[in-house]
């Protein structure tokens, strides 16, 4: 067994490993760039060592240099994690031929699976089913769309090098195959350096599976069951889980098998994934072959008691694996929420910036520990006060609950949510929430265009629809009453001028337009011990029970007798004397008034924001590394004005309207704030 090992990665996957090595006896050694100089990584491994500037092209992906600084400390072993170089196999074999094992396949089967055209070939030559369609490179628009006819569409369109949702496209007719060739072929060279494209029928109503494995030295290949990961956007995966809601006893072997027989014929050692694309009627196809351990790895571990990270560890030292496929579990039902650092209502834009707070649920289950399980577990790189910085993954967390079975997982999963506190920066805990408690996922009808179909206008504060709304009005209402009672014992009040608690108050829910709803309340302590009020809303009566206190962003407590936890804030960003409470994904930020105060508030004068339809402004915090027009400039709407990079993500910023540029306000190369102005229109 190793006595060191390097991870050559960051963030949440590098502390997961960490984790695991600790737990072995393993000493760990991080690297880091300039922007993860104070990360959770570094400050959990036993050394780091710094290996470049902050863009990752500049440092872990610099091959050389984490070879180097393994040599300088003396590890044994590469993890590479997921991301970044864990599938490069010129990588693997110059690690390998330095003498250092790589914690991974051989460079042989990720080269044979990392090209999609070539795996397909591989895959059909060893009995799997692969979807219809031409593997090999296409080299015209022209001709592209000649295959797509042959084939029937629609059809999907992939770069061989891809991954990620880069260099994919989907064509329902002549039009889009052309145009989709062109940009998928020049989004491949950008992204991959290969430009080379295939097609294949995209099968309708699709569910993408994938199958876990893991392979030894000794030629033994057994799967851990399957991942459900339909739940994407922009073939991202969003929601993850173990067992899929779908295949039957007989598909799932029937998977299984083909995975391993795959597995073998490229020698496979290591954890691997075959991902397959799964029709309605349960016939499946090879999609790709992921040569790395994956992001949703967690959900496998919980339903399998199985720690893959420590399996990774051990096959690459040489050791058998330790159980056969008989001995392989099935208990229970996993769900992974990948908690993304974006701001769902603004179409999903990348959110940088400090973490103001960061206090995750309270977890029950660890990383490395699977003895214990049917709980929460939290799997992230960041920490309370930590940078969320612009160069990389999106990814700050993963949230994973097991339950005793899937609506209890999903019950689990809703409240793990409602505790999750992230302040500073925007996150896609309220579209998490929304997807689980949208009907159709409870029953487990959905595919891969779930996101797309319900939410094809983008996601809304409104798509969120909470069960109980006038518990958020009664929730508002008891922080408000608890607020009143403290200020009330502070001692050295004037007499006749004290604070007086009072049990009639109005809750004005606050509008966006300063539309603002009344909802009149009566507030009572019913227990006599602090924490126990008595809410009426309308006919409706909330008795809560909880010991918050002020300034806790937390709330946990018991509603009617039931359990809930919420967030409270006393202030807003728009109005300092609101409450904002938060529950279920749904936020409403109110007033609470007495009756006087809520008279005289009706009479004040809506303030309108300021008309800002003359700017093109930043939509999020990033660089901005073009801007394509110039003062005095005609520009149609549509046309290109400038690009904002954040996350490995170009975002491109059009004209909303025909007009003359009057000023350029940013410069190429500047970092632009939320809402910056960057062109002002005369």
């Amino acid at each position: 067994m190793f006595t060191k090992i390097l991870i050559a990665n960051r963030g949440e996957i590098a502390c997961r490993v960490i984790l695991t090595a600790r737990k072995m006896g393993i000493q760990t050694v991080a690297v880091y760039s300039d922007a993860d100089r104070d990360a959770r990584h570094v400050e959990l491994a036993d050394e780091a060592v710094h290996i470049g500037a902050a863009p990752s092209r500049e440092s872990y992906l610099l091959a050389d240099k984490i070879i180097a600084a393994c040599k300088q400390t003396g590890a044994q072993a590469v993890h590479p994690g997921y991301g970044f170089l864990s599938e490069n196999a010129e990588f693997a074999r110059r690690v390998e031929d330095e003498g250092i094992t790589f914690i991974g396949p051989k460079h042989y089967s990720i080269a044979a699976m990392g090209d999609k055209i070539e795996s397909k070939k591989l895959a059909g030559q060893a009995g799997v089913n692969c979807i219809p369609g031409v593997n090999d490179a296409i080299e015209t628009a022209e001709k592209a769309v000649e295959i797509a006819r042959g084939i029937g569409y629609p059809v999907m369109i992939k770069a061989s090098a891809g991954g990620g949702g880069k260099g994919l496209r989907v064509a329902f007719n002549d039009k889009e195959a052309l145009e989709g060739f062109t940009s998928c072929r020049n989004e491949a060279r950008n992204s991959f350096g290969d430009d080379r494209v295939f097609i294949e029928k995209f099968v309708e109503e699709p569910r993408h599976i994938e199958i876990q494995l893991i392979g030894d030295s000794q030629g033994n290949v057994i799967y851990l069951n399957e991942r459900e990961c339909s739940i994407q956007r922009r073939h991202q995966k969003v929601i993850e889980e173990a067992p899929s809601p779908f295949i039957s006893d007989a598909t799932r072997k029937a998977m299984g098998e083909q995975a391993v027989a795959l597995a073998k014929a490229v020698k496979y050692q290591s954890a691997g994934t075959v991902e397959f694309v799964v029709g309605k009627d349960q016939s499946f196809y090879f999609l790709e072959m992921n040569t790395r351990l994956q992001v949703e790895h967690p959900v496998t571990e919980c339903i399998t008691g199985l720690d893959l990270v420590e399996l990774m560890i051990r096959v690459a030292a040489g050791e058998k694996l330790p159980l056969t496929q008989a001995d392989v579990k099935r208990d229970g039902w996993a769900i992974e929420c990948r908690i993304n650092a974006e701001d769902p209502f603004r179409n999903f834009l990348p959110s940088t910036g400090r973490l103001v707070r960061f206090q995750p649920p309270k977890e029950s289950m660890w990383a490395s520990d699977t003895s214990h399980l049917q709980g929460v577990r939290v799997d992230t790189g960041v920490q309370d006060g930590g940078e969320i910085p612009m160069y990389y993954d999106s990814m700050i967390a993963k949230l994973i609950v097991h339950g005793k079975d899937r609506l209890d997982a999903i019950a689990k999963m809703r409240e793990a949510l409602n505790g999750f506190v992230i302040r500073g920066i925007s996150s896609n805990i309220p579209f998490q929430a929304a997807l689980l408690a949208h009907p159709q996922f409870v029953k487990g009808h959905f595919n891969t265009g779930f996101i797309a179909e319900h939410y094809a206008a983008g996601f809304r504060a409104e798509d969120v629809v909470h069960d109980d709304p006038a518990f958020l009005v009664a929730l508002a209402a008891y922080v408000n009453r608890r607020a009143r009672g403290r200020a009330a014992g502070i001692s050295g009040q004037l007499p006749g001028h004290g604070i007086l608690i009072g049990e009639k108050f109005v809750v004005l829910g606050l509008g966006t337009d300063g539309q603002n709803t009344p909802h009149p309340v009566e507030v009572t302590d019913f227990q006599a011990k602090t924490g126990s009020s008595a809410i009426l809303v309308g006919t409706s009566r909330y008795e809560i029970c909880s010991n918050w206190h002020l300034g806790a962003s937390r709330i946990r407590g018991t509603v009617n007798g039931q359990p809930f936890t919420a967030q409270v804030e006393r202030r807003t960003p728009r109005n300092p004397l609101a409450i904002r409470v938060m529950h279920n994904g749904t936020q409403f930020d109110a007033l609470v008034l007495s009756n006087r105060a809520a008279q005289l508030h009706a009479l004040m004068p809506y303030k309108a924001p300021p008309d800002m339809s003359r700017y093109v402004l930043s939509p999020m915090p990033g660089l901005l590394v073009d801007v394509a027009v110039q003062p005095g400039q005609k520009v149609q709407a549509g046309e290109r004005v400038a690009v904002i990079e954040a996350m490995k993500m170009e975002n491109v910023l059009f004209a909303a309207a025909d007009g003359v540029v009057g000023k350029v306000l940013a410069q190429k190369g500047e970092s632009l704030t939320v809402d910056q102005p960057i062109v002002e229109f005369a």
